[in-house]
């Protein structure tokens, strides 16, 4: 039967609840190209499941009018792909942070991503655990003073782009809090792909880490410290597009446009299905402020592949075995090896 509703709007994904977060913090503005993309998407409301584990971003399901699970710290990929293996017709969403995904669900994380599950996770970063009061969390930068470390983080931060391609995963990308026409599209194209999606978003925490993301973010310093990833095209960037990036073998060099005997020809295509460039570009992570050698941040999709998800697979081996009249109860009970006892 055809549905002829008429397609909703983010107003109709918006809940009675209050959002409770800040004033000024970023999730308000994912909270809202969330819903935006929702409708973008045609989605209904009753194919919507938004699970979450326990911070500020984990909120969400109560701020989106579909169904919600807010569920314990670190478990929130655990349950959603529980629920996405025994209802793969529904669309999953995880808001998920730093701390939640990362630290106490870094094991899930890994292995969610490597299963490749149909599951659209949005990873709130803003370097901090700003629910519990601003202690230090797995992406903070080295040096940073919190209530957990008086004296600067010492701890190495995770690079989530590097995190998720090293655990196999099969659509990457990352945007700022700020960008929400950019944040839009991106997690319209992460709904459209089959199988485990990650967009990791730079979420500035004004009253626990207020401005970690300024040097991506600054209108004077943005040009050039960020790099947008756009399939198809040369990697350009700075005020005037003046700036651009080669290979040199799996070297990244900034060239500038400027001189004549470079054009953009010679600069590095972007290409989604590209792994191995995907590698390199996950590694242009240094600090503007502290490194001699930077490389603007990328923000956009980073790699993108087809492949089957972990529901499908296990769906066709079930249907495999009952064709076959093999794997029953039974069978599994009793074994392949049998003892004779005297």
């Amino acid at each position: 039967m055809t549905d002829t509703r008429a397609q909703l709007t983010a107003k109709d994904f918006t809940s009675n609840q209050e959002p409770k977060w800040c004033p000024g913090c970023g999730d308000f503005a994912v909270l809202q190209q969330l819903k935006n993309a929702m409708a973008d998407l045609g989605l209904k409301t009753e194919e919507v499941v938004v699970v979450s584990g326990i911070g500020c971003s984990s909120r969400l399901p109560y701020y989106v009018a579909t169904y919600g699970v807010h569920g314990i710290h670190g478990r929130a990929l655990a349950m959603a792909s529980g629920l996405k293996t025994a209802r793969p017709e529904l669309s999953v969403w995880v808001g998920t942070g730093d701390g939640d995904a990362l630290s106490i669900g870094g094991n899930h994380y890994i292995h969610t991503v490597r299963r490749n599950l149909d599951l659209n996770v949005i990873l709130f970063n803003n370097e901090i655990y700003g629910l519990t009061k601003g202690q230090y969390s797995p992406t903070s930068k080295v040096g940073l003073r919190t209530v957990t470390s008086p004296n600067g983080v010492v701890d190495h931060p995770i690079n989530t782009v590097a995190l998720t391609l090293g655990a196999g995963g099969t659509f990457v990308a990352r945007v700022m809090d700020r960008d929400g026409k950019f944040m839009r599209e991106i997690f319209k194209r992460a709904a459209e792909h089959r199988g485990t999606s990650v967009v990791e978003i730079y979420q500035n925490c004004p009253i626990f880490n207020d401005g970690a993301f300024d040097a991506f973010s600054d209108k004077d310093r943005k040009a050039d410290t960020t790099l947008y990833l756009e399939q198809g095209n040369p990697l350009v960037f700075g005020n005037e597009g003046q700036k651009g990036i080669r290979l040199d073998g799996f070297t990244p060099v900034i060239v500038d446009l400027s001189d004549t005997t470079i054009s953009k020809d010679d600069l590095w295509i972007h290409d989604e299905k590209d792994f191995i460039k995907a590698n390199i570009l996950s590694r242009f992570f240094d600090d503007p402020d502290t490194s001699a050698t930077f490389l603007p941040r990328p923000f956009g999709i980073f790699y993108v592949e087809d492949r089957i998800t972990y529901e499908d697979a296990l769906t066709a081996q079930i249907e495999k075995t009952q064709e076959n009249g093999e794997g029953t109860l039974e069978e599994l009970l009793r074994g392949t090896s049998t003892w004779t006892i005297n």
